[in-house]
């Protein structure tokens, strides 16, 4: 199954060229993107279905790890990759039936079912490789794709949005960069499987700034606080189809690059407390500054930052529950914002603008959409049974578990942001779906009313300072747009159904919350245990499973003694990948150490599962034991 691993990859980027060269022809353009992302998205099943017995994995051009590339298909990626190619093909639905690449005189038609692809071949690049260097060329692959996606139309408003949008994904790039040549000059690697042993045999000090230069980088790709100032002004911007999916799929790659960081590569607590306060600010700056909007991109845009602090909350308990909530989470958030997104790129077909201050009455003049986009953000906000109630759940279940402050803290952050977010969600009902566009302001009458003078005055300032920053913004969304997007053009019945095709894919992901969630709790399980990760890609001997290893005996002298050295090292990487030492004993710090926990649900076929856990809790009754016998002096 190992050669099916590229496809993802090279597939998007050769019908890339074809749809450039047939750019005279938009039809045969389109169908490629639409056969491209169809096959992969029958790959990335048949990699999933293929993790859930152990990682699969392939050096590239058989150059054996850790001098190839490697890709790896565990199942964290493949969870990762299967729910990126579900919402990129709807999204890529939408944009056909909207016509985005035909219809508009000022969108140039050659370049966006390329770019697209491009697009969608670093995202999937990002999360096969197994390799440090090649996470970063993913990453670049889709930041140039975005950064033509994002200034498609050509306006005003999105140039200067995307120019930021540049700038701070090249200073995000350089950081990583940086952040690459320390650790290969610490570690003498950058295939993320040997880093996994080698970066706790270096100093600490310089394991923890490379650690935190990482940190940085990806934090910025996250858009986490305070390095996602850069995400609501940018991501608005964008014509809706392309909002839609860097909403929903661009921040989760860089969640997904700091589980690997803080998982694979620089496991324990080393910087849980950094990380609390990041995902506490995070959900709390977010929420604020959704609830004091007045354009529902930008709300949402907002709200997007905010719960992105749920996913750093699972990653600052430092537990196996948190990790498997954030990975479950992750996995939801994509489809829910990708959604919204989707649903608000209706009603501005439909109404010409996505102001509250001008629209109203959606409830009775569209009532499909309202539904959608009802049930859409009751997920988001964590309302039972969906997906998102879920996942809030198992996130504070590892709080508890946790039982430190740390964690206690993040519950009652999680626990106002989601209060927070349902108010946000339902100012966006009650002003654009419920009640008639004439029940908006305050009007002058109700001002006339009050009292007293004082209240009067303070009012009409309050109402003034409101409709000057509604009015600004009201400017800078417009400026961003092209004139048929102004324009009230309506939608088609095929740009609903990819819209409810993914509030289908939510729903039955809700019905199948148990088996998912079971897969992304061996995620995490696969992730803390790293010695399945380290000895799927390196190998018993430390060298992978290319044919280059094989060559070596046809080689100089001279690099046979250089090999020679290398050789031992990776054998003493693989002897030492399994490492655990004084797992959950109170009183003992020790930087490499985990406390695990038994999953929120327990697939009982899992055999492999519930040995780890029996025999974790007779660990744990031994160390009970133990403390007890010291006290006594039994």
């Amino acid at each position: 199954m190992s050669w099916m691993l590229p496809i993802p990859v090279l597939l998007p980027l050769l019908s890339a060229g074809f749809a450039l060269v047939l750019s005279h022809k938009p039809r045969v353009q389109q169908l490629i993107s639409l056969i491209t992302l169809l096959t992969v998205l029958a790959v990335g099943v048949v990699l999933a279905v293929g993790a859930n017995s152990g990682p699969i994995v392939l050096d590239v051009g058989s150059w054996a790890a850790p001098i190839g590339i490697t890709l790896v298909a565990d199942r964290l990626s493949s969870l990762m990759l299967v729910v990126s190619q579900i919402v990129t093909l709807a999204v890529l639905v939408y944009s056909l039936a909207q016509n985005l690449a035909d219809e508009d005189p000022d969108v140039p038609i050659a370049i966006y079912h390329p770019t697209y692809l491009i697009l969608i071949a670093g995202v999937s690049n990002s999360f096969l490789t197994g390799d440090l260097f090649n996470l970063y060329v993913g990453f670049e692959i889709l930041l140039a794709a975005s950064f033509v996606l994002i200034t498609i139309g050509g306006t005003r408003g999105r140039t200067r949005a995307g120019t930021v949008y540049i700038i701070v994904s090249l200073v995000s790039s350089i950081l990583f960069l940086t952040g690459i040549a320390l650790t290969y000059a610490a570690a003498g690697t950058v295939n993320m499987a040997q880093l996994s042993t080698r970066l706790r045999e270096i100093d600490p000090n310089v394991a923890l700034t490379i650690q935190l230069v990482l940190l940085v980088a990806f934090g910025i790709k996250a858009a986490v606080f305070p390095l996602a100032a850069w995400l609501p002004n940018s991501y608005p911007t964008a014509p809706a189809p392309v909002t839609a999916v860097f909403a929903g799929l661009l921040t989760k790659v860089g969640i997904y690059a700091l589980i690997r960081l803080q998982v694979l590569l620089f496991p324990g607590g080393g910087v849980s407390t950094l990380l609390t306060v990041v995902g506490i600010a995070t959900m709390i700056v977010g929420i604020l500054g959704a609830i004091a909007q007045h354009d529902m991109r930008r709300l949402l845009s907002f709200v997007l930052v905010s719960h992105i602090g749920f996913m750093i909350w699972g990653l600052a308990v430092v537990n196996k529950a948190g990790l498997a909530a954030t990975i479950f989470y992750a996995a939801n958030h994509i489809l829910v914002q990708t959604t919204l997104f989707l649903l608000i790129g209706l009603i501005e077909r439909h109404e010409g603008t996505t102001s509250l201050r001008t629209l109203g009455g959606l409830a009775k003049t569209r009532p499909a959409l309202s539904i959608m986009f009802m049930l859409a953000g009751l997920n988001l906000v964590g309302v039972p049974p969906f997906t998102g109630f879920i996942g809030k759940l198992g996130l504070a279940q590892s709080s508890v578990l946790q039982g430190r402050w740390e964690g206690y803290s993040l519950l009652a952050a999680g626990m106002l942001t989601s209060f927070l977010t349902l108010y946000a969600l339902v100012k966006i009902w009650n002003f654009a779906f419920w009640q008639p566009k004439s029940d908006w302001h305050v009007t002058d009458t109700d001002i006339a009313e009050m009292q007293f003078s004082t209240y009067q005055r303070a009012a009409v300032r309050a109402v003034e300072e409101i409709t000057r920053n509604a009015d600004t913004a009201d400017r800078m969304q417009t400026s961003t747009r092209t004139q048929s997007e102004l324009e009230r053009t309506g939608a088609s019945r095929l740009m609903y159904a990819s819209a409810g095709s993914l509030v289908l894919v939510m729903i039955a992901m809700t019905i199948g919350a148990g088996p998912i969630y079971a897969y992304a709790s061996n995620a995490a399980l696969d992730q803390m245990d790293r010695a399945t990760y380290l000895h799927a890609v390196l190998g018993e001997d430390g060298r992978g499973s290319g044919k280059s290893k094989e060559s070596a005996t046809d080689a100089p002298l001279v690099l046979q003694r250089l090999a020679k050295p290398a050789e031992e090292d990776s054998a003493r990487d693989v002897q030492n990948d399994g490492r655990v030492q004084n797992p959950c004993v109170p009183g003992v710090q020790d930087y490499w150490s985990y406390c695990w926990r038994a999953p929120f649900i327990i697939d009982e076929k899992d055999e492999r599962l519930i040995s780890h856990i029996k025999s974790l809790e007779l660990l744990r009754d031994y160390v009970k034991a133990f403390e007890k016998g010291v006290a006594t002096n039994d």
